[in-house]
């Protein structure tokens, strides 16, 4: 009996495809919509410390049923591991999560999502600071196009508003440096532990950290806000924070980390159709130009990686 040709093969695998295509699709817009929301919430009143303090006592029974799933038959957690998740926790969830919110109640959710997609380019520069890892040619290329869009469209914006958005935009780039520095130091852990449950980990304990931070900083009486922040906190917290991890991650199963970041292109563009029907930012030639640059420079930095890669 002859073997079944190849195309009886194809279909599942085509499927498959489709699948992490669309799961790292839906991720990514869901991933950007947290401007969107956080924009929305600070219209009533609300600050960055209670704000964040609510997403993420919405989302630490979400993390922390991750982290227990994930951990079940596990071997259990050394002294390193956990100075490690702690560490992880600080930087790539607390520090960098805090930063953005509160660079967001200056800037523009469109300003904001193309700074933190440099977050490739910022990873590189740590390891040529840290590792020595050396920078070619065409990936410099890129990171030139890139910061150059961000510059285009931060240039337009503090002509606008001023100081504030200088101030803005410095806390949204040191939440990318923070989550830069998560990236670069989470290799070793993520291999004993495994992606979902140093997630599960490391979200939790930034999770505790925000809820501290806000007992510790803001009297009780500041957790009375509009109810739409509630909803809102809610939504962000499922919908934008523990929705788009387990996506992206199942996405990655399916076609790999490569075709997932560069299917994460969509997010600058979804965030600021966003930002211009939800919100009403205008959409002008500046954001427009300076959109394509980063989404440009980012995709000669990542193709020219993976070419060096291979």
């Amino acid at each position: 009996m002859n073997p079944s040709p190849p195309e009886s093969i194809a279909p599942p695998a085509t499927k498959k495809i489709a699948t992490g295509l669309v799961l790292a699709t839906v991720g990514a817009i869901a991933f950007s919509g947290k401007a969107i929301i956080v924009k929305l919430a600070y219209r009533y009143g609300v600050d960055a410390v209670t704000l964040i303090m609510y997403r993420m006592l919405f989302a630490l029974p979400i993390f922390a049923l991750m982290a227990w799933w994930s951990s079940r038959g596990m071997p259990a957690l050394t002294r390193k591991d956990w100075l490690g998740i702690l560490g992880l926790g600080v930087t790539g969830y607390y520090l960098a999560s805090y930063l953005d919110f509160a660079g967001l109640s200056y800037i523009s959710a469109s300003l904001e999502r193309l700074i933190l997609y440099l977050n490739p380019t910022l990873v590189l520069l740590l390891g040529l600071v840290l590792y020595q890892r050396k920078i070619t040619r065409q990936q410099a290329l890129g990171m030139l196009i890139s910061y150059a869009g961000v510059l285009l469209v931060f240039g337009h914006e503090i002509q606008l508003e001023g100081g504030d958005a200088a101030l803005g935009a410095l806390l949204v780039f040191l939440s990318a440096v923070s989550y830069a520095i998560y990236l670069s130091f989470s290799g070793e852990l993520v291999q004993r532990l495994g992606s979902l449950r140093l997630v599960g980990l490391a979200t939790t304990v930034a999770c505790l950290l925000c809820i501290v931070q806000f007992v510790l900083l803001r009297p009780w009486s500041a957790m009375i806000v509009a109810p739409e922040v509630i909803w809102l906190s809610l939504l962000n917290a499922t919908l934008c924070t523990a929705v788009p991890v387990l996506l992206v991650m199942m996405a990655i199963e399916r076609v790999g980390a490569g075709v997932t970041a560069q299917t994460g292109m969509v997010g600058p563009m979804s965030t600021i159709l966003m930002g211009v029907v939800i919100l009403g930012e205008p959409f002008t030639a500046w954001v427009a130009a300076g959109t394509v640059l980063v989404i440009a420079g980012i995709f000669v930095f990542t193709r020219t990686g993976r070419s060096a890669a291979g």
